[in-house]
């Protein structure tokens, strides 16, 4: 496209705005606290691919971007059900030191979805849309971080794709290489009984989908728990219900690690798309797929800075465990592995402690190399 001087000086203004804005931002959330309506959204439109119908799709993926001047970038990428938003306390923390990336995964709040939901949303996928962003934004290296699903994005990111990703961390999630042959989620919920959901996930997606759409906020508040506010002993188990263990309560407790206004904002974006495509991580199809593409590629070990964060008491599994039975730290050359006493959420239920661990190791990494076009184009 040849650009005009009005186009040059739209975007110029444009531009003001934006750093306005984000100047706003900063003041805004140190009086007030996060608000997550008082970010900014950008949106990038990434090429994906409708395996069922076998068509090529542009989505749209949002995004927060901050500080875009910061010589070094981190992506956050948010598990289920996460939403950009949920990354709040390390956006305050981090935001005047890094330049920061912060997108809503496909097919969930605004960003959108090749639509299907089975085969149509692979760590190769997400690791291609995260791509797209870095691109979109003429970005050259970039540390991922990532919570729950987001872990296993950013450690196949940073597997994948070495060029783009100079350190990832893993939040709760170890790293799960495919160097074995493929284990289906009904045989590790044999072992694992909290697992069982996902087998509920997999096996009745449909069934699933509505029972999580019929309520978005109790479905939300079922998974937003923390060690002082737990779960009931039998949620995690079932395999026909998700929300059955929460049948004696008319209504869930809200959530101690959420405001209201966040969680308002949650259920608000959940109501776009609902949970319809949110249950991708969880299909026998894309599993099978990320994994014979990573076992055939044959590269399962991880170089680059890598950094653990493995919560003391998920209910879900012991994390620590499990990335030493899946021997996680042989396949990962320059490792450190820390712990905060939390349930699943770690970034939200103990900030401080989270926030100083992942200080620590950024300021151990090596000088960020610079972007590959200047930032001024943008």
């Amino acid at each position: 496209m040849i650009f005009s001087t009005h186009h040059l000086l739209s975007a110029a203004l444009a531009t003001l705005v934006i750093a306005a804005s984000e100047q706003e931002v900063f003041h805004d959330q140190s009086q007030i606290g996060f608000d997550p309506r008082a970010y900014p959204k950008r949106v990038v439109q990434c090429q994906a691919f409708n395996r069922r119908t076998d068509e090529k799709k542009d989505i749209d993926i949002s995004f927060v971007e901050l500080n875009l001047s910061a010589p070094r970038t981190l992506i956050l990428v948010h598990g289920w059900p996460g939403l950009w938003s949920t990354w709040a306390n390390q956006i305050i923390e981090f935001q005047q030191d890094y330049h920061l990336l912060i997108p809503d995964t496909r097919g969930f709040g605004g960003s959108t979805h090749p639509g299907d939901v089975e085969s149509s949303g692979t760590m190769g996928d997400f690791v291609g849309d995260l791509a797209c962003i870095l691109e979109d934004r003429k970005v050259s290296k970039a540390v991922c971080i990532g919570h729950d699903w987001g872990s296993q994005i950013c450690w196949e990111a940073a597997r994948m794709r070495p060029d783009l990703f100079e350190a990832a961390v893993g939040v709760v999630v170890p790293y799960i290489t495919s160097a074995g042959p493929f284990t289906p989620i009904e045989q590790l919920a044999v072992h694992l009984k909290t697992l069982t959901y996902q087998v509920y996930f997999q096996k009745r997606t449909a069934e699933a989908v509505a029972e999580l759409n019929r309520d978005i906020r109790r479905s939300l508040r079922s998974t937003y728990r923390s060690i002082d506010s737990p779960r009931p002993k039998t949620a995690l188990m079932s395999d026909t219900s998700f929300l059955d263990a929460w049948k004696e309560y008319d209504i869930i407790p809200p959530s101690s690690l959420l405001s209201k206004n966040e969680e308002d904002y949650i259920v608000e974006q959940y109501s776009i798309q609902q949970f319809d495509n949110t249950l991708q991580f969880y299909t026998h199809t894309n599993r099978l797929q990320s994994h014979a593409f990573s076992h055939d590629q044959g590269n399962f070990t991880i170089s680059q800075p890598t950094l653990s964060i493995y919560p003391t008491e998920d209910p879900v599994a012991n994390w620590h465990v499990v990335a030493g039975m899946l021997q996680s730290d042989k396949f990962l050359a320059n490792h450190r592995t820390e712990a905060v006493r939390s349930a699943h959420w770690p970034q939200l239920e103990a900030p401080e402690t989270f926030n100083r661990l992942l200080w620590s190791w950024l300021q151990e990494l090596p000088p960020p190399i610079q972007l590959l076009h200047d930032k001024e184009d943008l």
